[in-house]
């Protein structure tokens, strides 16, 4: 039945189908071998069934969000804000790009709403001031991973929907990961600048910083509202996405006053868009999800895991780790999680492991995916950006993907750096 499903799966993958359409395939053809007849109402409503979930509300109002801030100045007011505290130093504008994307990533909670918006504004400044423009281009894309680490995350909220587990806890337990991220991305940057000598900037006074810091006051404090409401119990992770909306846009236009309401009709149209593929993917998955489950193919990848690590819980997290680096290679973070999490959730709760710290370890492992040829969805997006081509990108983005696996491993065989701020806040 393992077979079964990963054959068909990637079967239809390689002739092209949408991943959404060549999961409901593989479901027919599960149902085909379980029971010898396809039911179709029964596929249906599992389809259903999959987007049927208040909190799977949240994405597309974080997702409209994200697309209103873009056109309503607040990207580029935490860019500024972020220049004026570290764009001084030795390579500062790489800093600038990793401080405004952990900024940014506690609003929009998307990788490519995170890169595009950053990258936009940088890209062409480090060109300008004599950057490797390869090395920049890894560095932010590898800084826009951070977006779905940092909560508010669109993947968190899609794995606590599909494994039963709290939204809360997986935002609240992105936090340091991602902080590490961020640390160690400036790292790797700090030895690149050195090496390639590049230019200081006049440091910002300290009114160069509290004006930038005014300007951007608005943006800045739209994370604390997010996640204080969240923390506090004010409101649900759906209910912060309606008020992200309402927040950016009033900011956006009242605030900023640059946001202009002839655009909302486009702002929409790619909102609904980016809603519509990751709603079908999340009720193509949970149908996948139901017959991987009746087939129990979950035991059967735990009989495996058991067999090959001879019950050794830090083997088994090793094995899936390299199993999710794999998968990210060729799949993008959306459906691998959705693909996976059904099957690898049963078998971490199977060895004892905290669902929260199992779903973040996922979340970070598939987001190094992004930035990882052939499919590096994130890298794409720079290359659009910065007009470079991948094969430009493969050797420079490497050190930024070498420190996020050193990251991971962190997380990995230290659980209390995930799950020491769930259990200290959301008791």
């Amino acid at each position: 039945m393992l077979a079964a499903f990963l054959l068909g799966l990637f079967g239809f993958i390689l002739l092209n189908i949408p991943i959404a359409f060549a999961l409901i395939l593989t479901t027919v053809v599960l149902m085909l071998l379980l029971t010898g007849d396809v039911s179709t109402p029964i596929i249906a409503q599992s389809v259903i069934r999959g987007v049927d979930s208040f909190p799977l509300m949240a994405i597309p109002f974080f997702i409209l969000a994200g697309e209103i801030m873009n056109e309503g100045g607040i990207s580029r007011r935490i860019v500024e804000f972020a220049r004026a505290l570290v764009g001084h130093v030795t390579g500062g504008l790489g800093y600038v790009g990793v401080v405004a994307s952990m900024l940014f990533a506690g609003v929009s909670g998307s990788a490519v709403a995170d890169t595009s918006a950053i990258g936009s504004i940088l890209l062409p400044m480090m060109d300008k001031e004599g950057y490797k423009k390869a090395s920049s281009a890894s560095l932010i894309a590898a800084a826009g991973t951070i977006g779905p680490v940092i909560p508010p995350s669109i993947p968190m909220i899609l794995f606590g929907v599909i494994g039963g587990v709290s939204v809360v806890k997986m935002f609240l337990g992105g936090i340091v990961p991602g902080i590490l991220i961020g640390i160690g991305l400036m790292v790797v940057w700090y030895f690149h600048s050195k090496k390639q000598g590049y230019k200081s900037n006049n440091k910002s006074t300290l009114g160069d910083v509290g004006r930038a810091g005014k300007s951007a006051f608005w943006a800045l404090i739209l994370p604390i509202i997010i996640l204080g409401g969240i923390i506090t119990g004010i409101y649900t992770p759906t209910e912060a996405g309606v008020i992200a909306v309402v927040y950016s846009l009033f900011v956006g236009k009242f605030a900023y006053k640059e946001l202009k309401l002839t655009r909302m009709p486009r702002i929409l149209t790619a909102s609904a868009k980016s809603t519509a593929i990751v709603l079908l993917l999340c009720g193509a998955a949970m149908s996948a999800a139901y017959l991987i489950t009746t087939a129990q193919i979950p035991s059967l990848l735990t009989g495996t895991l058991i067999a090959l690590s001879n019950d050794n819980v830090y083997l088994v997290m090793f094995f899936i780790n390299i199993l999710l680096l794999l998968v990210g290679m060729v799949m993008d973070l959306t459906p691998a999680l959705l693909i996976l999490g059904p099957m690898l959730l049963p078998i971490a709760t199977g060895f004892g492991l905290d669902p929260v710290y199992f779903g973040v370890v996922m979340v970070v492992n598939l987001c190094i995916g992004l930035i990882t040829p052939p499919v590096g969805t994130v890298l794409y997006v720079v290359c659009g950006i910065s007009k470079l081509s991948m094969g430009d990108l493969v050797r420079p983005v490497l050190p930024f993907v070498a420190v996020m696996i050193v990251v991971l491993g962190l997380i990995t065989y230290i659980p209390e750096l995930i799950t020491f701020i769930p259990n200290l806040v959301a008791r």
